[in-house]
This record gives structure tokens, sequence and C-alpha cells, in this order.
């Protein structure tokens, strides 16, 4: 898939999600990139401090980063309906990192 059309889909992604979760992400940014430097299998990873463990002292930081990649997610797709579908399984995936959800807690969440 062209890297345009499946940024494409990250940010129809994005769009789709609920109201009340949208408007609660700040300083965050979501990035499309090829493929993880050092563990392969990554689909996405979220970088920044979880906004359940923000305090007072929280500002005048980086923005957060969600990292979505593309050519893994390609890897474990047969079609362009399934890269859609693990574009928004990945993003709500690290979306919930972002509000301070373990793996644990997000398998546990998981209904797909």
């Amino acid at each position: 898939m062209e890297h345009d059309r499946f940024a494409q889909l990250v940010r129809e992604a994005l769009d789709d999600l609920p109201p009340i979760f949208r408007d609660k992400m700040n300083n965050v940014e979501v990035v499309v990139e090829e493929e993880p430097m050092a563990q392969k299998s990554l689909l996405g990873l979220y970088q920044g401090v979880p906004f359940k463990h923000r305090g007072v002292w929280y500002g005048n930081v980086l923005p957060d980063k969600i990292t979505l990649f593309k050519r893994n997610i390609e890897r474990v797709s047969r079609t362009d309906d399934e890269i859609k579908e693990w574009v928004h399984k990945v993003l709500i995936h690290e979306i919930g990192h972002y509000f301070g959800f373990s793996e644990a807690d997000l398998h546990r969440l998981d209904t797909r």
C-alpha cells in the first residue's frame, strides 16, 4: 500500500474515535514509520507519559508519540480491508497506553 494511503487510513481511524477520547488527547503525535528498528515484530508503539500519570508538574514537554509500523501491519494483512482493520486496532491499542492502560489491561478489554 502506498504510504500516503496508509497515512490516510490512520487519519480516518483518528477521526472515527469517539469524541470522549479524541477530545482528551493532548500533546500527542501519531506517526507512520515503515518498520521498527529494534523489535521487528511491533505493529505499534506508544512513547510518553501516560495521561493518568500526569500531574501538576506536566508541562513544557515534547509531545507523546504513537507510531504505527506500516510494513509490519501489511505483513499481517492479506487485503487492504485487513490493513484498515489492523490500523484501527493498533491505533486503539496504543491510545489505550496513552490513557494509562497496561498490556494486561488492554488484553482483557480486547473484544476483537
